[in-house]
């Protein structure tokens, strides 16, 4: 299982925001942002400030590809 923030870089885009805008509107760490980069786990609090700055659910900016769909 692997998961993926491709939907989260389309709506940044979509909404004209850069990461660096997101990390100041969402209050989250640099470090926390690299590793969205690097579609690595991040803690749920961090993905419930990225939605309530951009207002959006969960489902808006990430997806969980399973091994059969790599």
């Amino acid at each position: 299982m692997k998961i993926s923030y491709d939907k989260l870089w389309k709506l940044l885009i979509d909404k004209k925001i850069n990461k660096t805008q997101l990390i100041k509107m969402a209050d989250i760490s640099t470090n926390s942002m690299a590793k969205l980069g690097k579609n690595e786990t991040v803690q749920v609090e961090i993905l419930v400030k990225i939605c309530n700055a951009l207002n959006c659910n969960i489902e808006d900016i990430m997806e969980i590809i399973r091994n059969k769909d790599l």
